[in-house]
């Protein structure tokens, strides 16, 4: 009897240790499908666009997005290549982007397959650029964004999370640039009280007051609630086209406090500086005259562009 207990036991310990088994390769092969479950969940993306609803398989490796490589950068997606002018580029973005090769800003088609992409990114007015729908399509994937998403920084951001998987990047990039904006808002309204603010493109020997809603003044006077001058609300809504002022025009301006935007050598500021006119204005009596030699992130829309006229203003308007 002992000897046979002994062997039942012997028995019975191996059956348990195959059920357990069984169970543990069992478990293995659903953590299995679970992971190809959900790679396969992400391997493509179907979001609306200008053409329709659009399909774009992931991941993306290889992306061109012309003068949108703002929203980019602030989710920490490098393109292939960066938007261009000639050899006029997007000067603010150049610590991140300098490395890059150009693409001319109407997207030659033999540049564009150059560069290799899996992905184009196109504003919704296709008429500015040298190919069609169709011709970038065959090249790789096209997305083109609605006039809401083209016009719009934040959508931008929104979309190209979708795009690239960063829904939560996307999230957390805008929440961190609302705190900046409620930070540095309460700091500068303490500051300046009811004292008004402008700023001024000096491009050679012409001078461009900003709109209301013109490039980083919608910073200034919509999100952080800085007051406008007199002459700044009589432009009204900004036109697609600059249009210059006269220095007899910007006598006019009763702003406590100028920014004024040129880089170095620009014969535009020597003029003003030799006016009898202009230096009888409230700012330039006052010293509240601030020279940003970089216009390039206040004439140009976009997350990190809005947060570098933040600093720009703190730190002229801060002590």
């Amino acid at each position: 009897m002992h000897i046979n207990f002994k062997k039942y036991l012997t028995v019975f310990i191996g059956l348990v240790g195959l059920i357990v088994l069984v169970s543990g390769c069992g478990t293995d092969d659903s953590n299995d499908e679970s992971v190809q479950s959900n790679t396969e969940e992400n391997t493509e993306v179907t979001l609306d666009s200008e053409m329709g609803d659009v399909t774009i398989s992931l991941p993306v490796e290889r992306v061109i997005a012309p003068y949108h490589e703002d929203a980019l950068l602030a989710l920490g997606i490098t393109p292939v290549a960066k938007w261009a002018i000639g050899t006029s580029i997007q000067d603010y973005l150049e610590t991140e982007l300098g490395d890059l090769p150009s693409i001319e800003w109407n997207l030659p088609l033999e540049q564009v397959l150059s560069h290799e992409p899996d992905l184009i990114i196109l504003e919704n007015n296709l008429e500015s650029y040298e190919g069609t729908y169709e011709d970038y399509n065959k090249i790789a994937s096209t997305y083109v964004m609605t006039e809401e998403t083209t016009t719009s920084w934040r959508n931008q951001i929104e979309t190209f999370g979708t795009l690239f998987g960063k829904e939560n990047e996307a999230e957390q990039v805008l929440n961190d640039y609302d705190a900046k904006v409620a930070e540095a808002s309460e700091k500068i309204n303490e500051a300046l009280g009811e004292e008004t603010v402008a700023a001024i493109w000096v491009a050679g020997e012409q001078f461009f007051l900003f709109e209301h809603n013109r490039h980083s003044a919608i910073v200034l006077y919509s999100e952080l609630g800085i007051n406008q001058p007199d002459l700044v609300t009589e432009l009204g809504d900004a036109e697609l086209q600059w249009n210059p002022l006269s220095i007899e025009k910007l006598s006019e301006l009763d702003a406590d406090h100028v920014f004024l935007l040129a880089t170095e050598g620009e014969p535009g500021i020597e003029i003003l500086e030799n006016s009898a006119v202009w230096q009888s204005t409230p700012a330039a009596e006052s010293g509240n005259i601030y020279r940003i030699n970089d216009p390039s992130n206040w004439t140009n829309r976009g997350l990190i562009a809005s947060e570098q006229t933040i600093d720009d203003l703190l730190g002229e308007l801060i002590d």
